[in-house]
């Protein structure tokens, strides 16, 4: 798309990409940029390098955590984890069902609901952000507790550590971060949304020599690749959703350098490395237990800091001279500049093609629908039909392939159907008359009602007060309690998530969609018969009967969306 007039927001554009992005985006004359960084004076240092580079586009200064809601975006990882409450509204927010005032507190979706930018360029490294919270550490701590439970008196210490563990976990995390971005991008209309990810090793294997002061192999750092791919995987899902913004993701498989080269004071963490002596004359025998941390020792400060010629690399931290030498030798990690990364981007962002984008490159490799499988769809209906006749049974579902709510839809369907309704007689009949024959069904046919609760699905009767039920419900989905309240709204969200529901109101929901399928129908020309449409008038008029499988496809397609966008 074109850049210029445009409203672009850089994730992470403080950052050693993300600045680069900033200033090549610059030359393509957007007509605002949000910079968004992790700290306030990172994210107006950036706004003031750009507005040196051209002051005739608006700027914009925004900061904090993109992970967390707007209440903790400024606090840091050790106080929200220390603060009972903190952990109790974060563990609300990532493993609680996705609902509207999740998505309002977000502090990512209110960024992206107050500028509504056009185009996004996310150079945040989140597969960092989320791997280097260490779950490993915390399973420690609650396995500790575990296997000294009934001992153990510290119960608001066995509390901490196991809500510390379940607020750690990485998936839970990744995936409401893709929800919220998906669900945000789509009220403001963001048009483009490019990610700059990453391998995790620097395009190194297994064997990767270069982690952040871990044991190696290191096991957060592959938690980081996992996350990393995970991260690839649920934008590639997200590039194949109608209404989602065009998706691409570039992903460096090398060290990116580099931002700056000083000599000054070297710092982990921010903090300054303080240096101390152990002269040789109080060197620790070797004998007993070793303590791997001391709050005393032989040791004695120098009262100065560590400081050395450094490279900076951004996100990855400030390298030695020796360092830098090591890592970017051939054969090992080597480099690419963080503006060659910036021409990627601003090209593809542009419609450009340069073969980096891996969604376009998962989208070519990965092997979808073939013309055998779709020559044999047919043989296949036609043995499974043959077969239904031979045992006289109608195979509807099994409740295996969710959501449940797959099997409520074709089996309201197939009771029409067992009506013995064609769809023109749908809709000539009063939603009290289809309700009553539906129910009748379900009343006289003990077989056809048991294939239905035995599978998990529960029957709604027409008064909407009486529930027909096995000793499984699929809906409501378990949330921590087995016991949940009646009450008219609860009965309205579980029938329409998956319970059979024989209520005239129902039927007169599917008089409307079935009004909506014979409309498409009429809109088709009698005499065209071209490959324009996938459902022509041949399709719907194969017979005279109600064909569930075929009208719960198309509902799919109209009322979820969940059209397949590419072969």
């Amino acid at each position: 798309m074109e850049v210029k007039g445009k409203k672009a927001l850089i994730l992470g554009g403080w950052g050693l990409v993300g600045l680069a992005v900033c200033k090549k985006m610059i030359e393509e004359k957007p007509s605002e940029m949000i910079i968004l960084s992790l700290l306030k004076e990172q994210a107006e240092e950036a706004v003031q390098v750009l507005k040196k580079l051209d002051p005739t586009i608006k700027y914009v200064a925004e900061w904090g955590n993109i992970f967390v809601r707007d209440s903790l975006k400024d606090l840091n990882r050790h106080e929200i984890l220390n603060n009972p409450q903190h952990r109790a509204v974060l563990m609300h927010d990532v493993l609680d069902d996705l609902n509207q005032e999740i998505l309002e507190h977000s502090f990512l979706a209110r960024i992206i609901s107050r500028h509504k930018p056009d185009i996004i360029v996310d150079c945040v490294n989140s597969a960092t952000a989320l791997a280097y919270q260490d779950i490993f550490t915390s399973s420690i701590e609650v396995r500790k507790i575990l296997e000294n439970v009934k001992q153990c008196e510290n119960q608001e210490e066995s509390v901490s550590a196991i809500e510390r563990l379940l607020i750690t976990q990485y998936t839970p995390q990744l995936i409401r971060h893709i929800q919220i971005l998906y669900e945000s991008m789509k009220k403001a209309k963001t048009k483009v949304y490019v990610k700059i990810g990453t391998s995790g090793t620097g395009g190194m294997g297994l064997n990767i020599p270069y982690t952040h002061s871990e044991e190696k192999p290191s096991r957060m750092l592959l938690s980081k690749s996992a996350i990393a791919g995970s991260h690839t995987l649920l934008l590639w899902l997200m590039a194949r959703t109608p209404d989602a913004p065009i998706t691409k993701e570039i992903k460096p498989t090398a060290a990116i350098a580099w931002k700056k080269i000083e000599y000054g004071e070297i710092r982990k963490g921010g903090k300054p490395v303080e240096l101390y002596d152990c002269p040789p004359e109080k060197a620790i025998p070797l004998k007993g237990t070793l303590k791997r941390e001391m709050p005393k020792g032989p040791w004695k400060p120098l009262n100065d800091t560590l400081k050395k010629v450094y490279i900076d690399t951004g996100e990855n931290g400030i390298f030695s001279y020796e360092e830098f030498t090591a890592i970017t030798s051939r054969g090992q990690m080597e480099f690419v500049t963080p503006e060659e990364i910036a021409n990627v981007v601003l090209w593809e962002i542009k419609g450009g093609n340069t073969g980096h984008d891996i969604i376009n490159a998962l989208d070519n490799a990965t092997m979808g629908p073939t013309y055998r499988a779709g020559y044999l769809r047919g043989s296949a209906l036609q043995k499974m039909q043959r077969l239904q006749k031979e045992h006289q049974s109608d195979s509807v579902a099994f409740e295996l392939l969710g959501p449940p709510k797959l099997s409520k839809l074709l089996y309201e369907a197939y009771l029409l159907k067992r009506c013995k309704f064609t769809m023109d007689e749908v809709l000539k009949h009063s939603p009290e008359f289809l309700s009553s024959c539906a129910e009748e069904i379900i009343k006289t046919d003990e077989k056809l009602r048991a294939e239905i609760l035995s599978i998990g699905i529960p029957i709604l009767m027409s008064d909407g007060k009486r529930l027909l039920r096995g000793p499984e419900m699929k809906i409501p989905a378990y949330r921590g309690s087995n016991e949940l309240e009646v009450t008219p709204e609860n009965i309205e969200k579980w029938s329409a998530e998956g319970w059979i529901d024989l209520r005239p109101a129902n039927f007169k929901l599917w008089q409307e969609r079935i009004k909506k399928i014979k409309e498409e129908i009429e809109s088709i020309p009698i005499d065209d018969t071209s490959s324009q449409y996938d459902r022509d008038r041949e399709y719907w008029s194969e017979t005279d009967e109600i064909e569930p499988g075929k009208i719960v496809g198309w509902l799919f397609l109209q009322e979820e969306q969940g059209v397949r966008m590419k072969d």
